[in-house]
């Protein structure tokens, strides 16, 4: 795609922090595929669409650049990268060996409030997908449930710092709740990861997080082929 075709915000920006809150509003709209891979992002377009002036625009790009989710062709063009295969297995290498310590920290210890509130989320999961239909509030939940694990086992940094490295990752899982029954298998593994946590089952717990973390990568030639424009 050439031009920056709608860059209308989806919410008001304040006057504080503005570079930082660009920045997080287009790493949504990437993450989301809104703004796809390959797209063409334009400096002036976006500081008019969103009322600022082109440095929190500038600064906000080199955020993104920094993640590896756009590049900035100097005095050129600033582009949407597409998906790094490489970037997304060694994040999702990181991701795993904190979620399998931070699942058996939770099934030994079963804090009382960190399991009602994953399985709150579990059930609005529930609602979002089999009666609202509504994936994108689905995937909003599913990464609320997996924060919910980190804070809960007392490594809540530890989620930001894989959250800061999972572009890649997250625009291929995007990519992946878009066939059919994807919702419904992440939904059914949420379960029974809870299911394993009350019962104080660690290994099944951990086998359980391992199955549900390893699922779009162990299909990726699939999605790469149905959109290989993305990569």
């Amino acid at each position: 795609m050439d031009a920056l075709n709608d860059l209308s915000p989806t919410i008001a920006l304040k006057r504080t922090s503005t570079s930082r809150q660009l920045y997080d509003v287009l790493r949504g709209r990437i993450i989301s595929l809104d703004l796809p891979p390959g797209m063409h992002l334009s400096r002036s377009e976006i500081a008019l669409a969103y009322g600022v002036s082109q440095t929190p625009v500038r600064d906000a790009l080199q955020m993104l650049e920094a993640e590896g989710l756009v590049v900035v062709y100097p005095q050129s063009r600033t582009e949407v990268t597409r998906i790094d295969l490489r970037q997304a297995r060694e994040t999702q290498f990181l991701r795993l060996s904190l979620e399998l310590e931070v699942i058996r920290s939770l099934t030994e210890t079963q804090p009382e409030a960190v399991i009602k509130q994953a399985d709150r989320l579990v059930a609005l999961q529930e609602t979002a997908l089999n009666v609202d239909h509504d994936l994108e509030r689905f995937a909003l939940l599913d990464r609320q449930f997996h924060q919910t694990m980190f804070e809960g086992a007392g490594v809540a940094d530890l989620w930001v710092l894989v959250q800061s490295r999972s572009g890649h990752i997250d625009r291929l899982r995007k990519l992946n709740l878009m066939d059919p029954g994807k919702a419904g298998t992440i939904l059914c593994s949420h379960r029974e990861i809870m299911d394993n946590v009350r019962d104080g089952d660690v290994p099944r717990a951990q086998e359980a997080v391992r199955r549900h973390l390893t699922g779009t990568l162990a299909t990726v030639e699939t999605i790469r082929e149905a959109h290989s424009h993305f990569f």
